[in-house]
């Protein structure tokens, strides 16, 4: 007898998509067909069955800010959005610019059990933009993705050297494009809104003025190279050129760069505080159809956490960042209306690609880990209360459109219903 059965769904398979039950066992799937038994079933009648999400873009925040978010409580927030797999941002305290504290976010990862952990590594000791960081130690820890996310590596010839370094051994730089000087002092995009507030603002060229520099910096170099969060309209231009020219560069959207443009912002409600901020809605139209394009490859969550009382403050005083783990697949449903091959391209098969996770991102067939989302494209939802430790999202009461039915990490339930399964590891 089968361990378990996905029964009923719509199976994303090599070959395409099938109505079909999935068996597994032991950690895997060992058979797609009809009529198949288990001794847990469940139903997945009306949702998609496909790999399981794979974020590139996660703040865990431990070590050293866990009152905001750890390792715990962000495995599970990434479990019920459907998540089997993520890549840690380094800018913890401390950074993670050596081996071993890389080694100590993935192994504490692999010991809460929910999701798979990866380690981003620093591009700059201490993230100071200054001399490089232990790249050696961090690439023997198992880091494949580097990056200063929170600052940009503004010194064009350190990043040239970090691509030289990463070029020759396979692994991706993946760029915070935010020009520091030019954003210095703003809180939100610069245009109408801003205007009218009277508020600080940060112009689009603050973001396309690195996607522009670092791209010539690949194409001396030819290494892999990964822009964060994209919101501009002219970002999407450069890297669409660029992809044209055929130089090894990807990117990624977040949800929330999907959902909302800086009128979000006229009420300023730190919730939509966020870096890069909203955009106009000529950007937001432009990112919505990169994505679709496969311009931009990736959904990446930048699941920001800050506790209420940094974000309950005036929008001036407050953090940046929003969390987005738990609904990133609603968002992207609802904003974009993928097909189902293409919505688990962008959200499961090509982020695992990038991040090297050999056992994510795979289509369902017998033989493949048992790592898969069971998504509800029609579940109509509202968000109460996030299952983060940290509450700052601008989705809470807000209708969704599209749900997390069930989360199977290594053969185990761990989430259903967009909650995680308690005492699963």
């Amino acid at each position: 007898m089968n361990d378990m059965v996905l029964q009923g769904g719509l199976v994303l398979t090599p070959s395409g998509s099938q109505a079909a039950d999935v068996a597994i066992s032991e950690g895997k799937v060992v058979a797609v067909g009809e009529g198949l038994e288990g001794e847990q079933v469940f139903d997945c009648r009306g949702a998609w069955v496909g790999p399981g999400f794979v974020d590139l873009h996660t703040h865990l925040r431990e070590p050293g800010q866990e009152w905001k978010e750890d390792i715990d409580s962000g495995s599970a927030a990434a479990a019920a959005g459907g998540y089997t797999a993520v890549v840690a941002m380094p800018n913890t305290d401390p950074p993670i610019d050596s081996g071993h504290l890389a080694r100590y976010v993935t192994d504490r990862g692999r010991g809460v059990g929910l999701v798979e952990v990866a380690s981003a590594g620093c591009v700059t000791m201490n993230r100071s933009g200054e001399r490089l960081a232990h790249l050696d130690e961090l690439w023997d820890a198992g880091v494949r993705m580097f990056s200063d996310d929170g600052d940009v590596v503004a010194d064009a010839g350190l990043m040239r050297r970090a691509l030289e370094y990463a070029g020759q051994r396979g692994g991706v730089i993946a760029q915070h494009a935010v020009d520091a000087g030019l954003a210095a002092g703003g809180y939100m995009n610069e245009g109408p809104v801003s205007s009218l507030l009277g508020m600080y603002a940060i112009p689009s060229a603050a973001e396309d003025i690195v996607i522009a520099r670092d791209l010539a910096l690949v194409e001396l170099t030819g290494a892999r190279y990964h822009v964060q969060h994209v919101a501009t309209a002219r970002g999407v231009e450069l890297i669409a050129a660029a992809k044209e020219r055929g130089l090894p560069v990807t990117a990624e959207v977040t949800p929330h760069h999907l959902a909302f443009d800086d009128g979000a912002v006229a009420g300023t409600d730190p919730a939509f505080k966020m870096m890069p901020p909203l955009r106009s809605t000529v950007d937001v139209a432009a990112i919505r159809e990169g994505l679709r394009s496969g311009v931009i490859d990736v959904v990446a969550t930048d699941h920001a956490p800050h506790a209420s009382h940094e974000k309950d403050v005036p929008f001036e005083e407050a953090p940046f960042g929003v969390i987005g783990l738990e609904w990133a697949g609603a968002i992207v449903n609802e904003m974009v209306d993928l097909d189902p091959v293409t919505f688990f391209e962008r959200m499961s098969v090509t982020p695992a690609a990038i991040a090297g996770f050999a056992d994510h991102g795979r289509w369902v067939e017998p033989g493949a880990p048992a790592n898969l989302a069971v998504f509800d494209p029609a579940e109509a939802w509202a968000v109460s209360m996030a299952v983060s430790r940290s509450q700052n999202a601008p989705y809470l009461e807000r209708p969704m459109r599209g749900s997390v039915r069930f989360t199977v990490f290594g053969g185990v339930p761990t989430a259903r219903d967009r909650a995680p399964l308690a005492g699963v590891r």
